[in-house]
């Protein structure tokens, strides 16, 4: 079953100036594990973000296919609300930015609408975070039906990245 996104107070407003950058992937759940696991075709890792001249973000992830580090571009058209988007991958989803502290982390919340699911994401600044802000993160998810079995830790698997900074992507 899917959920509808949160309701945004009117003081809520997201600067997607601030979160153009690098980013690294945390945390990643979905009410669906299957898509998330390894070989998942949600399982991807962020590189960075971009905000482009329309208002659309530009989302430079990796994902491995056939055990080989692929990179994923993903355009990310906004739908006009502030914090929400559109993309195609692996069908029509809709996300929305959940969480934002725009030096530390960033929580999304996606839907699918071909296979019906839910994913949330978390990404950080650096490439770890403190166990608190993941224990938060598993209270949002559960909070959307994703039971905690169903978050995995990507810090503690190949991230396809981890050369990062070594002129090796």
């Amino acid at each position: 079953m899917l959920y509808s996104f949160p309701l945004l107070s009117p003081s809520h407003f997201i600067d997607l100036l601030q979160i153009t950058g690098e980013w690294f992937s945390i945390l990643l759940a979905s009410d669906n594990r299957e898509k998330i696991e390894e070989n998942g075709s949600m399982r991807f890792f962020v590189e960075y973000i971009s905000l482009l001249e329309n208002s659309s973000l530009f989302i430079k992830m990796h994902t491995k296919v056939n055990g080989v580090c692929t990179e994923l571009p993903l355009t990310c058209d906004s739908t006009g609300e502030d914090g929400v988007y559109t993309v195609s991958y692996d069908g029509e989803n809709k996300f929305r930015i959940l969480q934002v502290n725009y030096s530390q982390h960033i929580i999304f919340y996606l839907e699918n609408f071909s296979d019906s699911f839910q994913l949330l994401e978390l990404y950080a600044r650096e490439p770890d975070t403190s166990p608190e802000l993941k224990n938060e993160f598993v209270e949002i998810c559960q909070k959307y039906g994703v039971v905690k079995e169903n978050v995995i830790d990507l810090t503690k698997v190949d991230r396809c990245l981890q050369a990062r900074g070594n002129g090796v992507a």
